[in-house]
Protein backbone atom coordinates (compact mmCIF):
# COMPACT_ATOMS: atom_id res chain seq x y z
CA UNK A 1 0.00 0.00 0.00
CA UNK A 2 1.44 3.31 -0.92
CA UNK A 3 0.51 5.36 2.11
CA UNK A 4 2.03 8.54 0.49
CA UNK A 5 -1.84 8.53 -0.91
CA UNK A 6 -4.23 8.02 1.62
CA UNK A 7 -2.12 10.41 4.71
CA UNK A 8 -3.93 13.54 3.11
CA UNK A 9 -7.24 11.97 4.18
CA UNK A 10 -5.63 10.76 7.32
CA UNK A 11 -4.94 14.04 8.00
CA UNK A 12 -7.83 15.60 7.06
CA UNK A 13 -9.67 12.79 9.41
CA UNK A 14 -7.41 13.78 12.72
CA UNK A 15 -8.05 17.69 11.93
CA UNK A 16 -12.28 16.72 11.74
CA UNK A 17 -11.83 15.30 15.38
CA UNK A 18 -9.24 17.71 16.67
CA UNK A 19 -12.26 20.16 15.65
CA UNK A 20 -15.21 18.52 17.37
CA UNK A 21 -12.28 17.50 20.13
CA UNK A 22 -11.65 21.14 20.38
CA UNK A 23 -15.38 22.46 20.73
CA UNK A 24 -15.71 20.10 23.60
CA UNK A 25 -12.71 20.83 25.28
CA UNK A 26 -14.01 24.56 25.47
CA UNK A 27 -17.42 23.72 26.68
CA UNK A 28 -18.31 22.63 30.40
CA UNK A 29 -18.01 18.89 29.72
CA UNK A 30 -18.45 16.05 32.30
CA UNK A 31 -15.73 13.27 33.49
CA UNK A 32 -16.66 9.72 33.78
CA UNK A 33 -14.81 6.95 34.83
CA UNK A 34 -13.72 3.54 33.29
CA UNK A 35 -13.92 0.28 35.18
CA UNK A 36 -9.70 0.69 35.22
CA UNK A 37 -10.51 3.90 36.35
CA UNK A 38 -9.29 6.03 33.92
CA UNK A 39 -11.52 9.08 33.15
CA UNK A 40 -13.24 9.64 29.54
CA UNK A 41 -15.35 12.21 28.27
CA UNK A 42 -17.70 13.28 25.51
CA UNK A 43 -14.56 14.14 23.37
CA UNK A 44 -13.08 10.77 23.56
CA UNK A 45 -16.32 9.38 22.48
CA UNK A 46 -17.11 11.99 19.29
CA UNK A 47 -13.71 11.63 18.20
CA UNK A 48 -13.30 7.57 17.99
CA UNK A 49 -16.90 8.05 16.13
CA UNK A 50 -15.15 10.29 13.42
CA UNK A 51 -12.16 8.53 12.95
CA UNK A 52 -13.84 5.04 12.78
CA UNK A 53 -16.09 6.53 10.08
CA UNK A 54 -13.58 8.44 8.61
CA UNK A 55 -11.09 5.14 8.00
CA UNK A 56 -13.43 3.15 6.69
CA UNK A 57 -14.37 5.52 3.79
CA UNK A 58 -10.69 4.85 3.19
CA UNK A 59 -11.21 1.15 3.21
CA UNK A 60 -12.99 -1.55 4.57
CA UNK A 61 -10.65 -4.02 4.51
CA UNK A 62 -8.54 -3.29 7.09
CA UNK A 63 -9.15 -3.96 10.75
CA UNK A 64 -9.19 -1.01 13.38
CA UNK A 65 -8.71 -1.32 17.24
CA UNK A 66 -9.53 1.87 18.60
CA UNK A 67 -8.50 2.79 22.66
CA UNK A 68 -12.86 3.76 22.68
CA UNK A 69 -13.97 0.85 20.72
CA UNK A 70 -15.41 -2.92 21.28
CA UNK A 71 -13.16 -5.10 22.57
CA UNK A 72 -12.11 -7.27 19.56
CA UNK A 73 -10.72 -10.58 21.07
CA UNK A 74 -7.33 -11.95 20.43
CA UNK A 75 -8.31 -15.52 18.17
CA UNK A 76 -9.44 -12.34 15.35
CA UNK A 77 -6.55 -9.75 16.36
CA UNK A 78 -3.66 -12.33 16.06
CA UNK A 79 -4.53 -12.86 12.25
CA UNK A 80 -4.65 -9.21 11.27
CA UNK A 81 -1.09 -8.16 9.76
CA UNK A 82 -2.17 -4.90 8.89
CA UNK A 83 -4.69 -2.58 10.80
CA UNK A 84 -5.43 1.12 12.23
CA UNK A 85 -4.77 1.73 15.75
CA UNK A 86 -5.94 4.78 17.03
CA UNK A 87 -6.63 6.76 20.17
CA UNK A 88 -9.16 9.21 20.34
CA UNK A 89 -7.49 11.20 22.92
CA UNK A 90 -4.30 10.48 24.66
CA UNK A 91 -4.05 12.80 27.91
CA UNK A 92 -7.09 12.35 28.80
CA UNK A 93 -5.85 14.17 32.09
CA UNK A 94 -4.31 16.53 30.54
CA UNK A 95 -7.67 17.08 28.78
CA UNK A 96 -9.27 17.34 32.26
CA UNK A 97 -7.05 19.16 33.78
CA UNK A 98 -7.12 21.91 29.95
CA UNK A 99 -3.48 22.03 30.13
CA UNK A 100 -3.65 21.77 26.40
CA UNK A 101 -1.06 18.39 26.36
CA UNK A 102 -3.33 15.88 25.11
CA UNK A 103 -3.45 14.37 21.49
CA UNK A 104 -5.09 12.96 18.76
CA UNK A 105 -3.41 9.62 17.68
CA UNK A 106 -4.24 7.40 14.07
CA UNK A 107 -1.68 4.69 13.20
CA UNK A 108 -0.90 2.42 10.68
CA UNK A 109 0.55 -1.00 11.69
CA UNK A 110 2.27 -3.54 9.25
CA UNK A 111 4.06 -6.62 10.51
CA UNK A 112 3.95 -5.52 13.89
CA UNK A 113 5.67 -1.91 13.50
CA UNK A 114 4.39 1.47 13.00
CA UNK A 115 4.74 2.86 9.31
CA UNK A 116 2.66 5.61 9.36
CA UNK A 117 1.24 8.00 12.03
CA UNK A 118 -0.57 11.03 12.62
CA UNK A 119 -0.84 13.23 15.80
CA UNK A 120 -2.70 16.60 16.00
CA UNK A 121 -2.59 18.50 19.35
CA UNK A 122 -6.15 20.28 19.24
CA UNK A 123 -5.59 23.42 21.92
CA UNK A 124 -2.01 23.62 20.64
CA UNK A 125 -3.05 23.91 16.91
CA UNK A 126 -0.28 21.84 15.91
CA UNK A 127 -0.25 18.34 13.79
CA UNK A 128 2.61 16.21 13.05
CA UNK A 129 2.81 12.88 10.87
CA UNK A 130 5.22 10.50 9.35
CA UNK A 131 5.54 7.52 7.04
CA UNK A 132 8.63 5.76 7.92
CA UNK A 133 11.11 5.65 5.47
CA UNK A 134 9.67 8.73 4.02
CA UNK A 135 10.27 11.57 6.44
CA UNK A 136 8.17 13.17 9.15
CA UNK A 137 6.40 16.63 9.08
CA UNK A 138 4.82 19.28 11.31
CA UNK A 139 2.35 21.92 10.80
CA UNK A 140 2.75 24.86 13.40
CA UNK A 141 -0.02 26.62 14.59
CA UNK A 142 0.45 29.51 11.59
CA UNK A 143 -0.57 26.57 9.21
CA UNK A 144 3.04 26.57 7.89
CA UNK A 145 4.41 23.04 7.15
CA UNK A 146 7.96 22.22 8.42
CA UNK A 147 9.83 18.47 7.88
CA UNK A 148 11.20 17.89 10.62
CA UNK A 149 14.06 15.28 12.07
CA UNK A 150 15.55 14.64 15.73
CA UNK A 151 18.64 16.63 16.55
CA UNK A 152 22.50 15.58 17.09
CA UNK A 153 22.28 15.98 21.22
CA UNK A 154 24.68 18.44 22.88
CA UNK A 155 26.76 17.65 26.44
CA UNK A 156 23.70 17.94 28.21
CA UNK A 157 20.82 15.73 27.06
CA UNK A 158 17.15 17.03 26.86
CA UNK A 159 15.06 14.51 28.62
CA UNK A 160 11.15 14.49 27.87
CA UNK A 161 9.31 13.12 30.67
CA UNK A 162 5.94 13.90 32.22
CA UNK A 163 5.00 15.11 35.90
CA UNK A 164 2.32 12.60 36.02
CA UNK A 165 4.77 9.83 35.70
CA UNK A 166 8.17 10.45 37.31
CA UNK A 167 8.73 7.47 39.39
CA UNK A 168 12.04 6.05 40.79
CA UNK A 169 12.94 3.74 37.90
CA UNK A 170 13.03 6.70 35.28
CA UNK A 171 14.83 8.99 37.87
CA UNK A 172 17.62 6.61 38.29
CA UNK A 173 17.40 6.13 34.22
CA UNK A 174 17.97 10.13 34.05
CA UNK A 175 20.52 10.34 36.44
CA UNK A 176 22.63 7.89 34.64
CA UNK A 177 22.81 10.16 31.59
CA UNK A 178 24.76 12.70 33.17
CA UNK A 179 24.37 16.47 32.72
CA UNK A 180 20.59 16.43 31.43
CA UNK A 181 17.94 19.18 31.63
CA UNK A 182 14.14 18.13 31.84
CA UNK A 183 11.70 18.78 29.05
CA UNK A 184 8.19 18.91 29.94
CA UNK A 185 5.40 17.33 27.58
CA UNK A 186 2.16 15.40 28.20
CA UNK A 187 0.51 12.64 25.98
CA UNK A 188 2.23 11.64 23.14
CA UNK A 189 3.69 14.85 22.64
CA UNK A 190 7.05 13.45 24.50
CA UNK A 191 7.89 11.59 21.11
CA UNK A 192 6.83 14.72 18.79
CA UNK A 193 9.52 16.80 20.72
CA UNK A 194 11.83 14.48 20.40
CA UNK A 195 11.08 13.97 16.59
CA UNK A 196 10.90 17.91 16.03
CA UNK A 197 14.79 18.14 17.84
CA UNK A 198 13.23 20.00 20.49
CA UNK A 199 14.16 16.95 23.20
CA UNK A 200 16.59 13.84 23.02
CA UNK A 201 15.58 11.25 25.01
CA UNK A 202 12.06 9.95 26.40
CA UNK A 203 12.28 7.20 29.16
CA UNK A 204 9.35 5.92 29.93
CA UNK A 205 9.17 3.29 33.03
CA UNK A 206 5.52 2.89 33.41
CA UNK A 207 2.69 1.60 32.08
CA UNK A 208 1.34 2.85 28.72
CA UNK A 209 -0.60 0.80 25.95
CA UNK A 210 -0.06 0.54 22.35
CA UNK A 211 -2.26 2.43 21.19
CA UNK A 212 -0.94 5.77 23.23
CA UNK A 213 2.43 5.09 21.62
CA UNK A 214 1.99 3.62 17.90
CA UNK A 215 1.27 7.05 15.91
CA UNK A 216 3.78 9.29 17.25
CA UNK A 217 6.19 5.92 17.51
CA UNK A 218 5.85 6.12 13.69
CA UNK A 219 6.54 9.83 13.74
CA UNK A 220 9.74 9.51 15.63
CA UNK A 221 11.12 6.83 13.54
CA UNK A 222 10.66 8.52 10.31
CA UNK A 223 11.98 11.66 11.59
CA UNK A 224 15.45 9.43 12.20
CA UNK A 225 14.92 8.38 16.03
CA UNK A 226 13.83 4.95 17.27
CA UNK A 227 12.14 3.35 19.78
CA UNK A 228 12.84 0.22 21.75
CA UNK A 229 12.59 -1.98 24.53
CA UNK A 230 15.21 -1.71 27.62
CA UNK A 231 16.23 -5.22 26.57
CA UNK A 232 17.29 -3.19 23.25
CA UNK A 233 14.39 -4.85 21.15
CA UNK A 234 11.93 -3.16 18.87
CA UNK A 235 8.64 -1.90 20.36
CA UNK A 236 5.77 -3.74 19.10
CA UNK A 237 2.66 -4.13 18.07
CA UNK A 238 -0.50 -6.46 17.56
CA UNK A 239 0.36 -8.34 21.22
CA UNK A 240 -2.22 -10.11 23.03
CA UNK A 241 -1.49 -7.82 25.45
CA UNK A 242 -1.63 -5.10 24.24
CA UNK A 243 0.47 -3.56 27.28
CA UNK A 244 4.08 -1.87 26.22
CA UNK A 245 6.70 -3.13 28.45
CA UNK A 246 9.18 -0.32 29.15
CA UNK A 247 10.91 1.45 26.79
CA UNK A 248 13.07 4.14 25.72
CA UNK A 249 12.42 6.54 22.93
CA UNK A 250 15.52 8.80 21.17
CA UNK A 251 17.42 9.64 18.49
CA UNK A 252 19.56 7.33 16.58
CA UNK A 253 22.71 8.45 19.08
CA UNK A 254 21.30 6.34 22.11
CA UNK A 255 20.79 3.01 20.33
Amino acid sequence: MHYSSILPDVLKIADEASEKVLHIYESDFKVRYKEDNSPITAADEAAHDIIYKGLRNISRDIPILSEEGKSIPWEERKHWRRFWLIDPIDGTKDFTQRNGEFTVNIAMIEDGQPVMGVVTAPALKTAYWGIVGEGAHMRDRTGKILRIRVAEPKDTKRVVASKNHMNDETLAFIAKLGDHELVQAGSSLKFCRIAEGHADIYPRMGPTSEWDTAAAHAILVAAGGQVQTLEGEPLRYGKEDILNPWFVAAGSWYF
